[in-house]
């Protein structure tokens, strides 16, 4: 649970670097599939071919570089972000491997930006692996089921 609080303090605070760096692994997979509107005999409703967002280390890292240029217009000046974690559940991973931990979390994030009066929420549940690397636990698998199938905010630049 500290690792998913801390985790949520960084990204709050906007030290990306810092989450990447710290918390995330070098061969991290980071996705955010997209939602489906579906019958329940078709299944869970998340697509397993198309995605919001596919991330590895490598465009993980060229997100963070980029909002630390002049050049991230479109979060400039930044949005505020406030991640509620909760409901975290920890268990051993499937592998059966000491080193691994399968976890799943409700999130919420409350963002608001510039001066708009009415904040944008996005809110799902994260089924992540984390390792243990070094003594300390690093993410080494991220999926973000969200509970909206069309998402309604200009970017997404956050992290969850």
């Amino acid at each position: 649970m500290d690792f998913m609080y801390y985790e949520a303090e960084l990204l709050d605070d906007l030290n990306e670097r810092q989450w990447l760096t710290e918390l995330v692994s070098t061969d991290i997979v980071y996705e955010v599939p997209v939602r489906e509107t579906v019958e329940r005999a078709r299944g869970f409703g998340f697509s397993t071919t198309t995605f919001h967002l596919n991330e590895t280390l490598g465009s993980l890292e060229s997100r963070v570089a980029r909002g630390e240029t002049k050049y991230a217009w479109a979060e400039d000046p930044p949005s505020r972000v406030r991640h509620f974690v909760t409901n975290i559940r920890v268990s051993e991973h499937d592998s059966g491997a000491d080193n691994l931990l399968s976890t799943r979390s409700n999130v919420l994030i409350y963002r608001t930006r510039q001066d708009q009066t009415a904040p944008q929420m996005l809110a799902g549940e994260r089924h992540d692996t984390l390792r243990r690397e070094d003594d300390r636990l690093k993410l080494l698998h991220r999926v973000v089921y969200l509970d909206l199938t069309v998402i309604g905010t200009h970017n997404l630049s956050l992290f969850f």
